[in-house]
């Protein structure tokens, strides 16, 4: 009985202490808290609130209910925007996770001067999208530019790229694609992850390179692309910068490159459609939420960890 109450102040002590270590805790996180809830935790529930209304910057919002939703499905740029933005989805996503990865093969071997070529290729990721742009403008034009030059020299006749609704989207693909570098970077620190001696024993069995990679290195990469795969299809979504500044927002030819956070851009600040443009952003929202999900969800199947 005496232990028991010699025990018991003691206990007190302690829980004393961890009450004065949390509140420090919270004390020392609270700018962030505050930070996220006024940031990004009102705009949000705002957002959701505005979407509902007939809200501009000018006026106060009318509650209007699902209009602004059902006036987007009878819209016909916003499926114009949607099916753009697939469009360099599908394409652009695939493409830089194959290039990427074999760039990232390349830049791994063990060659004097590799980190003087790991430099070139990461470089172009450090040049500003607006400047990015004018640069690809000038080298795709039809008339004079470097990309159809080089192409008339070997007896091929160059697409009017950004002057075709055919063209223009590929090229903006192009684009894209030369500014991988920093999903290189990720698969360079992946593949050197990847144990050696999965490689010293698949040697001693006779495999040949062609079957190390297949068996070795691309199924233990498969976290990294997993990874690269999520964020590609979340900022393929979101495409703005570089056909906002191609076509100075217009997004011509035709609507071609027309992309959809451009149209929703144009509508919460051009039109002063605020509402509208909200109830675009949570479509977006949807959008990128299901998409990830099943990414998650099949990664179960194709994902591989070492140890596993």
């Amino acid at each position: 009985m005496a232990q028991l109450e010699t025990n018991k102040p003691t206990k007190v002590r302690v829980n004393k202490r961890r009450s004065n270590e949390n509140l420090t805790g919270w004390l020392f996180a609270m700018p962030w808290v505050i930070g996220l809830l006024l940031f990004f935790g009102y705009p949000l529930l705002s957002s959701m609130y505005y979407s509902f209304t007939d809200f501009s910057i000018l006026q106060s919002g009318e509650f209007i209910g699902l209009a602004n939703y059902r006036e987007l499905f009878q819209d016909d740029l916003f499926w114009i925007s949607i099916y753009n933005t697939i469009y360099f989805a599908v394409f652009f996503v695939p493409l830089s996770i194959i290039f990427g990865v074999a760039l990232a093969m390349v830049l791994n071997m063990k060659v004097k001067g590799m980190v003087v070529y790991r430099t070139i290729f990461f470089l172009p990721t450090l040049v500003p999208h607006v400047a990015l742009a004018i640069l690809w403008v000038w080298l795709l034009n039809p008339q004079f530019g470097l990309v159809n030059a080089m192409l008339d020299f070997v007896g091929i006749q160059g697409p009017p790229w950004l002057g075709s609704t055919f063209w223009s989207k590929p090229a903006l693909i192009l684009m894209s694609l030369w500014g991988i570098g920093q999903a290189v970077i990720i698969y360079l620190a992946g593949l050197s992850d990847i144990s050696q001696e999965y490689y010293e024993a698949a040697e001693v069995d006779g495999a040949t390179f062609l079957q190390k990679t297949f068996k070795i290195t691309l199924p233990l990469l498969t976290p990294v692309i997993f990874f690269n795969l999520v964020m590609g299809f979340i900022g393929a979504f979101q495409q703005f910068t570089l056909p906002y500044a191609m076509t100075n927002g217009t997004g011509t030819p035709a609507d071609s490159l027309t992309f959809y956070v451009m149209y929703l851009y144009d509508n919460a600040f051009s039109y002063f459609r605020m509402g509208y443009a909200s109830a675009m952003a949570w479509i977006l929202f949807l959008i990128i939420l299901v998409l990830t999900s099943l990414v998650f969800w099949s990664s179960k199947k194709w994902v591989h960890y070492q140890g596993d």
